[in-house]
């Protein structure tokens, strides 16, 4: 299995419908009307393009900008959101949804702050939703205030696409947001053109985990409550500078009413309703290239290697990063923002991205480097259990004979 076929993903199609028709798609879909059929217009990828095409889409850059702050009206409340540049022809925006116990600052400021994702973001304009009552400042809810469950949290989405006009979106999202832009993806299939997973957890808590988590909550305090659920063992046993940090930001910064509401709707979550058995035509899963990423030890390990194994192997790549804990987009950003690069460039985006290691022109989107080797050198240890039992997943009895691109990466 050669290095060239990791960052093979099939490209999907950009909607280039007018904006009536979106609207109206949007709103019958809300309404729970029977979804519009419309043709959508593929990128060109680029081995298709010609030479001056590709360098123009390099150097025409998004703009970087203030960070704007919008409260946006959605079928199910107020929805805080923050955004940077402005729509850009057909290329999607880049929309992240944090984790329970964080926002979008706490969750994504220092991964979208490292030098390599800003050398990337420079062509996307990014939108960071946080999830109702979570953002720094926000209002207590009121007292009998019911929280939208994950299917209406990812509901709300629609309301931010049309309001600021994208065409489509590659979603960055971490647990509970991870797996509210996946069910994002799978109502709403024709506005996902790409996700990257973080610590997913498709399944629902049994009765044992709730009463557990219950008992936790009444013997601690909440953020000690949240903690395990976002730092694997290792770090918190040690209690890194990184756990207390965030621990008294917790704490500090986002209301503890409000957080508490969060928590509550996570863990009553049911299981994302996806699988990939029958042919991948009629399969229930996510239609989009997906990477789904955890760190090493992590806590949502086992719940990333079974969403592993419900989605379509031909689009999807697993990535384990070494030494990142439980957060692997803050405690390793620059690999995670390398992963990212080629997850773009495998879409038909970023066919050109300097490289800061190197002299500073730019690297070919087929190039080996760090990221790619160690790739290979974790597939060549056929010591390894653990890769043996992920591997397993990447093969369904329907499927025979067909190549997966889904693999474990330690880098």
């Amino acid at each position: 299995m050669g290095p060239g076929l990791f960052w093979n993903f099939p490209s999907k199609a950009n909607c280039t419908v007018p904006q009536s028709l979106l609207q109206t798609m949007l709103l019958s879909r809300m309404a729970g009307m029977k979804e519009q059929q419309f043709t959508e217009e593929k990128p060109l990828l680029p081995e298709q393009r010609g030479q001056d095409t590709e360098m123009e889409n390099c150097e025409t850059l998004m703009p970087i900008g203030d960070w704007k702050e919008h409260d946006i009206e959605t079928p199910y409340g107020m929805l805080h959101v923050v955004i940077r540049g402005a729509p850009k022809g057909n290329k999607p925006a880049i929309l992240t949804y944090h984790d329970v116990g964080l926002n979008h600052k706490l969750c994504f400021n220092s991964f979208f702050h490292n030098e390599d994702m800003q050398e990337i973001t420079k062509h996307f304009v990014v939108c960071h939703v946080d999830a109702p009552g979570q953002q720094i400042g926000a209002s207590q809810m009121p007292q009998g205030y019911q929280y939208p469950t994950m299917d209406q949290l990812a509901g709300m989405l629609p309301s931010v696409v049309q309001h600021f006009g994208f065409k489509s979106i590659v979603g960055i999202g971490v647990g509970a947001g991870a797996y509210i832009l996946a069910k994002f993806a799978l109502i709403f299939p024709d506005l996902v053109e790409g996700l990257v997973l973080l610590n997913i957890d498709p399944n629902g808590k049994g009765w044992i985990d709730w009463a557990t988590g219950k008992l936790s909550g009444l013997t601690s305090a909440l953020p000690d409550t949240v903690l395990p659920h976002l730092f694997s063992q290792e770090e918190l046993m040690n209690n890194t500078e990184l756990v207390q940090s965030y621990r008294q930001q917790i704490n500090n910064t986002i209301n503890q009413v409000n957080l508490q509401l969060f928590w509550n709707m996570y863990n009553s979550r049911r299981d994302l309703e996806m699988n990939r058995s029958g042919t991948i035509i009629n399969a229930k899963t996510l239609k989009c290239p997906v990477m789904l990423v955890v760190g090493d030890n992590a806590p949502a390990e086992e719940g990333v290697v079974e969403c592993n194994s419900k989605l379509d192997p031909t689009n999807t790549t697993f990535l384990k990063m070494a030494d990142s804990g439980g957060l692997p987009q803050l405690t390793q950003p620059g690999k995670l923002s390398e992963a990212f690069k080629y997850f773009l460039q495998g879409m038909g985006y970023i066919a050109y991205v300097k490289d800061r290691r190197l002299s500073g022109g730019p690297v070919p989107s087929a190039s080996m480097t760090r990221l790619a080797r160690s790739r290979t050198a974790s597939l060549t240890s056929g010591s390894s259990i653990e890769t043996s039992r992920i591997r397993g997943f990447t093969h369904t009895d329907s499927n025979e004979g067909q190549v997966s691109h889904t693999m474990e990466v330690s880098c």
